[in-house]
């Protein structure tokens, strides 16, 4: 799964998702010399927020 197509998931920018690769919480592939991706079973295995009355969805 592109970095992009992750970000989109989640509704976070693509930086979030670098973030997340290099806190850990993903594991990132490089399948290119510039080309990174992330799994797609881990990225829909990751717990996503409920949205609360005060946030915008």
């Amino acid at each position: 799964m592109r970095l992009e197509e992750a970000a989109e998931y989640f509704r976070v920018h693509k930086d979030t998702v670098r973030r997340w690769i290099s806190e850990g919480r993903l594991t990132g592939y490089m399948v290119g010399p510039n080309t990174l991706r992330v799994l797609r079973d881990e990225v829909e295995g990751l717990p996503r927020p409920i949205p609360t009355a005060g946030s915008a969805a």
